[in-house]
């Protein structure tokens, strides 16, 4: 070290010396050895990071000699010299900035992988080590050499020697994903995802492999030997990818993600997918933390977006061995969806969650179906827009809670403006998407009952036939419904009427701020929704019809003879509310927004005609005939 410390005319002979001592002694045995490369290869480790590039490069070329000499020798099993042996150049590459260097140490290690590579046992772990220190470089030659090694060892090398390198497989995997996170070459990102699915497939093909290794790992059970060193490093380093990069390569990492999922997923035991989907939802705890808003917003319309329909394709395909484990956490992530003040995310998340009832909804027990009604009987509570009626402008803030009745509960309610502090605006607009998911919840629920788009079509065609007078044709069909498409023969009343109570709570609330018109022109006036006064007609009529159907359908049903007194007081009850509540509207447009509903109590209430008279209605002061005009 004394003689190398000259700046401008360092003396190299001691370290020529040191490299043939070592070259002749490499014939001892390995507890002698190990004991002088301790020595030797930790000054290798000085000299290599020398500020000299004359010094370090002949250091390099001395490591890269008496490597490739004992590389020659091969390794015993059960040794682990190689990895020793091998060392100084991680810690060069690491340590020396000098590019020089930094390229010669890659040449180095991919002359070794060419040449050596039938040979090499545990020094896989140096040589990804090495070109995981390059993936992060920002020198274009560097990053393209380790790339160009890693894919020959990935494509060619494990083809031909997978054995000998499963113990560093892990350490491949995360050595790609780290050439996947470099943004400044996204073409190299690209084609290190197309490595790492490349990986899955090893994984794939050759389990046996996996499970019959054996290494300091005993303590994994031989039938999880294939996910703990094969699957779940793959699927982890795509999730990492997935919250490391930049739009293009995270989607494209994502898709990857799911593809494995998708394509091997009849391999998992029941306890993997556990596992695996506990890192999954990493991709929305991402969002649980403070970001930029830009940020923020682009990664849940994206990201999460495509995370949540993969997750339901997933769980649909394997059913079976997830509904027991998987089941309870997508429910609690579809409500986070819905919450968020995302309206594409919200609408996605309604959206998934009838797809995946629609397609697996055969298969669900009771106990699935109670959680699924709870599920959305929670969506629709948390999501009701309950500050459009205590809203007030600011300095007309009311000291006194407020309270309004939905179904059999009173909901008292502080005004939100004066203890939120949020602006109206940002207030406004979530409200505007709490509006939108309720509608989309109303559609979700019908869809799901009756099958996607079977209730507009009724609709259609009692306008149709309102038209040419002969509303009495269509009832004559049969009660409307009745298609064994939808969900409705797989619950029971239980469930329908938790899903009724949804519904009805909804309709309760829209209709109690459409007959609000004092806080429908305070908000308007504040600049809510548009150039016109806002109102809830939509959420006001489509949920009303929806309830219709399913209490006609539930009251014609001979299955649910026992349930019907109180399907019928039910029925009588909310008929009855309808339309005393329809009489009492004097304005023309919200009128004529109840046609449809008033063609389906026509149509397919007909057969209750006599239970919907004007007595059993209490509507005693009014004529029966200005009831079906």
């Amino acid at each position: 070290m004394d003689e190398l410390a000259s700046a401008h005319q360092p003396r190299m002979f001691s370290l020529q010396k040191i490299v043939e001592i070592s070259y002749y002694n490499m014939n001892r045995i390995r507890l002698q050895w190990s004991r002088i490369w301790q020595v030797i290869g930790d000054h290798f480790n000085k000299v290599g990071c020398n500020p000299n590039e004359d010094v370090a490069i002949f250091a390099v070329d001395s490591l890269r000699q008496l490597s490739m000499k004992f590389l020659e020798k091969g390794e015993l099993a059960n040794f682990r010299f190689q990895k020793d042996f091998l060392r100084p150049f991680e810690h060069i590459v690491k340590k020396n900035r000098s590019p020089t260097i930094r390229d010669m140490v890659i040449r180095c290690v991919a002359q070794m992988v060419n040449s050596q590579a039938a040979n090499i046992r545990s020094g896989w772990k140096n040589i990804f080590s090495v070109f995981h220190q390059a993936a992060s470089d920002h020198d274009e030659t560097i990053v393209e050499l380790a790339f160009q090694t890693t894919g020959h060892i990935v494509m060619i090398t494990f083809q031909q020697h997978f054995a000998a390198a499963i113990d560093s497989f892990q350490d491949a995997v995360k050595c790609l994903s780290e050439f996947v996170c470099n943004a400044a070459f996204p073409d190299t990102s690209m084609e290190a995802i197309r490595l790492i699915r490349h990986c899955a497939k090893y994984v794939a093909d050759r389990p046996q492999a996996l499970r019959e290794y054996t290494s300091d790992d005993m303590n994994v059970a031989p039938g999880d030997r294939v996910w703990v060193r094969g699957w779940f490093p793959v699927l982890f380093e795509l999730s990492c990818i997935i919250n490391r990069c930049h739009l293009d390569i995270r989607t494209r990492g994502l898709t990857v993600m799911f593809e494995i999922m998708k394509s091997y997923g009849h391999t998992f035991e029941k306890h993997w997918w556990h596992d695996l989907f506990r890192v999954v939802f990493r991709i929305f705890h991402n969002m649980k933390l403070p970001e930029q808003q830009t940020e923020k917003h682009e990664w849940m319309t994206t990201t999460c977006n495509h995370a949540l329909y993969a997750i339901c394709d997933v769980f649909t395909q394997f059913y079976e061995p997830l509904s027991e484990v998987l089941l309870a956490d997508i429910f609690t992530q579809l409500q986070w969806c819905v919450r968020q003040d995302n309206e594409q995310l919200a609408r996605s998340g309604t959206n998934c969650l009838e797809n995946l009832v629609i397609l697996n909804g055969e298969k669900f027990s009771p106990e699935v179906w109670n959680a699924t009604c709870s599920c959305m009987l929670d969506i629709f509570q948390t999501t009701s827009p309950h500050a459009l009626l205590t809203w007030r402008p600011a300095g007309q803030e009311e000291e006194l809670s407020r309270s309004y009745k939905q179904g059999d509960r009173v909901i008292f309610l502080m005004p939100l403006c004066s203890v939120s502090g949020m602006s109206d605006q940002k207030l406004f607009a979530g409200l505007l998407i709490k509006c939108v998911v309720q509608l989309e919840l109303i559609q979700t629920i019908d869809n799901i009952v009756f099958y996607p788009a079977t209730s507009k079509k009724e609709d259609a065609d009692n306008m149709a036939a309102a038209q040419r007078d002969a509303l009495e044709e269509v009832a004559e069909e049969g009660v409307p419904g009745q298609g064994e498409q939808g969900m409705y023969r797989h619950l029971s009343s239980q469930h329908l009427f938790k899903l009724l109570d949804c519904l009805l709570e909804s309709h309760t609330f829209a209709r109690d701020f459409n007959s609000n018109n004092e806080q429908r022109t305070a908000l308007w006036r504040a600049g809510f929704k548009g150039k016109s006064k806002p109102n809830l007609l939509k959420q006001e009529t489509s949920s009303l019809a929806c309830s219709l159907r399913i209490l006609f359908r539930m009251y014609c049903d001979w299955q649910l003879q026992d349930s019907w007194p109180d399907i019928q007081t039910r029925l009588l009850l909310v008929c009855s509310e309808a339309l005393s509540y329809f009489i009492s509207l004097t304005s023309e447009s919200h009128r004529e927004a109840w046609t449809s509903l008033l063609l389906v109590l026509l149509t397919i209430g007909q057969p209750l005609t006599v239970l919907l008279s004007p007595q059993s209605m209490n509507l005693n002061s009014v004529e029966e005939g200005t009831l079906i005009i």
